[in-house]
């Protein structure tokens, strides 16, 4: 064989190796997702791709065949053709005996580089970059060679099924997709510019409210502004002034005997119109809905579906009143940072690069996220930054008690009848573990 046909010959091994390489590459880099994109829009051969991806032992099986048996071939033509030209060369400054074994040298490490560049290296980066479309293309070309090689191929794959079964491993792709998955990609996108980073964020937020328990947005009830069933005209119209909000709860007697709520709407529209503000006289009072304090908030927003409610009122175990949340709480919740300090009060003040003044009933998360922390100890026992700092002092904090996680120290600033006002956070200069201070 000539040194022509040997590099005509090696050229075709090379490409027969590349296809392979390709083809492997493709379908195990294809997102199922996309796929399943392009079988909607009518492309069969996607559909096939999957199923590839459920089975793939055959596929693989016929691409080891091909990469080993090329490889096989390449360094058999590659080191016949190529030794005698490398050996008359080395002869020019050394023996025949070493020349040779130069030459053998020379000639294998030549057709390695070429095959890892050209037949592995390449085509591997090649597929990487648009795998669906390469898989899409290759799909009916393996399934001829899976046809045409079908003893080896079921030999091959039954040997590697049955050591699979022996290993208990699975044995097929696990495409579940995740909250996990989907956060990783908008996250993907916004590092590259098709999401904006507030869009991912939004989306973040809604996946948290499959976590986060309605306690940890509610308006506690310390907070709750209320009326009784025979408050006169005129104290409901201080209330309404002193306290502005959407909806008011009514009660018998106090807060735990709740009889149902009243929306400001009505009460704007009875002003306006000059109708009286009471009770016994027309203003009218909706059913409230009652709802317990462990539910997620993704179940607060069903709750509301059904109902066809905006407002509901959050009783304990004991069946105590302990806040009230609005539909408005919840979205305020998902748009996170969209929502400027003139639709909600700010309950995170940054002062300077390394100094927060945080409300203790802030929750949790929002205070991770604000200062870029990950994880806190014991999470699962508290909601707010308030029980945070009560589970590290194990006891009701007091004005000048100090925390100190993660590199930052918080330290209570104002307390209120046992409940923490306002906490400032301070980032330390050397970070480590908790440690608390009274």
């Amino acid at each position: 064989m000539t040194l022509t046909q040997s590099l005509l010959v090696i050229a075709a091994l090379i490409a027969t190796s590349a296809f392979f390489s390709l083809a492997e590459i493709a379908l195990a880099a294809s997102r199922r997702l996309r796929l399943r994109q392009m079988a909607d829009e009518g492309d069969a051969r996607a559909d096939r791709v999957m199923r590839m991806q459920e089975q793939p032992g055959p596929y693989f099986t016929v691409v080891q065949i091909g990469l080993n048996a090329v490889a096989i071939l390449g360094g058999v033509v590659g080191e016949g053709s190529l030794s005698p030209y490398f050996s008359r060369l080395f002869e020019l400054w050394m023996s025949v005996e070493a020349a040779q074994t130069m030459a053998f040298l020379a000639s294998f490490i030549t057709i390695i580089a070429v095959f890892l560049v050209f037949a592995d290296l390449f085509p591997k980066r090649l597929g990487m970059s648009d795998p669906e479309r390469l898989a899409v293309r290759m799909v009916g070309t393996m399934q001829v060679l899976i046809t045409a090689f079908k003893p080896l191929v079921w030999l091959f794959t039954h040997c590697t099924d049955l050591l699979f079964k022996l290993l208990r491993m699975p044995m097929q792709r696990d495409d579940k997709i995740t909250s996990a998955d989907i956060l990783a990609m908008t996250e993907a996108g916004a590092r590259a510019g098709v999401l904006a980073v507030r869009e991912q964020q939004v989306i973040a937020n809604v996946f948290e409210l499959d976590t986060r328990l309605v306690s940890s947005v509610m308006t506690s009830r310390d907070r709750i502004a209320w009326f009784l069933k025979d408050d006169p005209e005129g104290v409901l119209r201080a209330r309404i002034v002193a306290e502005p909000f959407s909806a008011y709860p009514v009660c018998d007697d106090d807060i735990d005997h709740v009889l149902g709520y009243v929306d400001a709407k009505d009460m704007f529209q009875r002003v306006l119109s000059g109708q009286p503000l009471s009770f016994d006289q027309g203003l009218p009072l909706h059913k409230a809905l009652v709802i317990p304090d462990r539910l997620s908030l993704t179940e607060v927003l069903e709750q509301f579906q059904q109902a066809h409610e905006d407002f509901a009122i959050i009783v304990n175990e004991y069946s105590l009143v302990v806040g009230v949340i609005t539909l408005n709480d919840v979205m305020s919740t998902v748009m996170g940072e969209l929502v400027g300090p003139q639709d909600e009060e700010q309950q995170i003040v940054k002062r300077d690069e390394n100094s927060w003044l945080i409300d203790g009933v802030t929750p949790i998360q929002d205070v991770q996220r604000a200062l870029d922390i990950d994880t806190l100890p014991h999470a699962d026992e508290y909601e707010t930054l308030a029980g945070f700092l009560m589970v590290m002092l194990r006891r009701v904090p007091k004005r000048t008690d100090s925390v100190s996680w993660g590199g930052y120290t918080f330290e209570v600033m104002d307390v209120d009848s046992h409940r923490i006002d306002q906490v400032m956070v301070t980032r330390a200069t050397a970070v480590g573990g908790a440690a608390a201070s009274g």
